[in-house]
């Protein structure tokens, strides 16, 4: 008999604010001993001394380290500091979590993930994002045993961002339908439930666009939500399924070529409208809603050369072989990689 483990954070804590009572979470869960709290050296000032002083305040003795990159060696770097350590907090964006989350699942020690912007759903996954030889990898970690979202600072975090994790989340639709699709063809397992999941979480995000706006705490709230929701979606399914189809693989494509890459987000977004187009769904629907939020939907938005666009698209399916999606095994011709970018508005 197969059996399986879904994990999912213990408790989940939002609000403006929130970062101030770190502590009292800390305790609440019983945690003693020394912290370690990772931090970059911008969100150490935005919410890392916060979580540092609430910490102390209820008698817990901290570390902090600051790192400038989602590396190997910087994984490294952690996890050597992580001997007579008790919890390993991540008070940052999408590297500083990744880096904390993998560190403190090799080192067999409880994470909390404190996310200082709304950028991608690696808040809550079981995933992290690491450099590796000039490319993005997603390695398995253990999920956050917690989450403390501060809706304050996370709206007062760049709109660009917001917009990128908005993106990230949108991209569920195709990465639902690579699935279905992989599973129809394929046989490969498919989980109703998480699927469910994922998909409301990016319809009700996509219906409250008008709701998002700079500086507005209840549009941070909204996404840093809807991207917990992906997160835990991925737990389910036991694979980032749920949240990473073809658009993902364009995004990673763009990474390794592209001399300036936008935000994971951003081309996922972009990705999004080009697969549903080759899916056959509602492709207009996808750009019009990610404009409605100022998010980029051509290359030029994405600040990318259209050639690398091009060569992306025509590489994409080369990335991570064993997933298959609607590029199937042999991609787009250059010729079809540039109608469907042209067709979509992309270039």
């Amino acid at each position: 008999m197969d059996f399986r483990k879904i994990q999912l954070p213990r408790e989940i804590h939002t609000g403006p604010g929130i970062i101030k009572e770190t502590g009292a979470i800390c305790r609440d869960l019983r945690f003693k001993g020394k912290v370690l709290v990772v931090s970059g050296s911008n969100t150490l000032k935005i919410g890392g001394e916060y979580a540092i002083e609430s910490l102390q305040s209820y008698d817990f003795e901290v570390e902090s380290i600051t790192i400038k990159q989602a590396s190997t060696d910087t994984v490294l770097e952690v996890q050597d500091r992580i001997n007579d350590i008790s919890l390993v907090l991540g008070v940052g964006g999408g590297k500083v979590i990744d880096v904390a989350k993998l560190a403190s699942t090799r080192s067999d020690v409880n994470f909390i993930s404190v996310p200082t912007a709304a950028s991608h759903d690696g808040i809550a996954s079981p995933r992290a994002s690491i450099k590796n030889e000039g490319s993005s990898v997603s390695l398995p970690a253990e999920s956050p045993i917690g989450v403390i979202a501060d809706t304050k600072i996370i709206s007062q975090a760049p709109f660009r961002l917001l917009a990128a994790g908005f993106g990230d989340i949108i991209s569920n639709h195709t990465a639902i339908l690579d699935w279905k699709l992989a599973h129809r063809l394929l046989n490969e397992d498919f989980s109703d439930s998480a699927a469910a999941l994922s998909l409301m979480t990016a319809k009700m995000t996509m219906k409250s666009a008008d709701a998002i706006k700079e500086g507005l705490i209840e549009s941070a709230e909204l996404v840093v939500k809807a991207l917990i929701s992906s997160g835990m979606a991925i737990s389910i399914a036991g694979s980032s399924r749920p949240a990473s189809g073809s658009e993902h693989k364009f995004s990673h494509a763009l990474d390794t070529l592209a001399l300036q890459p936008a935000l994971h987000g951003e081309q996922c977004g972009v990705g999004t409208i080009m697969m549903m187009y080759l899916h056959g769904g509602d492709w207009k629907y996808i750009k019009n809603t990610l404009k409605k939020i100022n998010a980029p939907t051509t290359a030029q938005d994405l600040g990318i050369d259209p050639e690398y666009i091009i060569k992306a698209l025509t590489i994409a399916h080369t990335i991570r072989k064993e997933r298959y999606t609607i590029l199937g095994d042999r991609g787009l011709t250059e010729k079809a990689a540039e109608a469907l970018a042209t067709n979509t508005g992309v270039i």
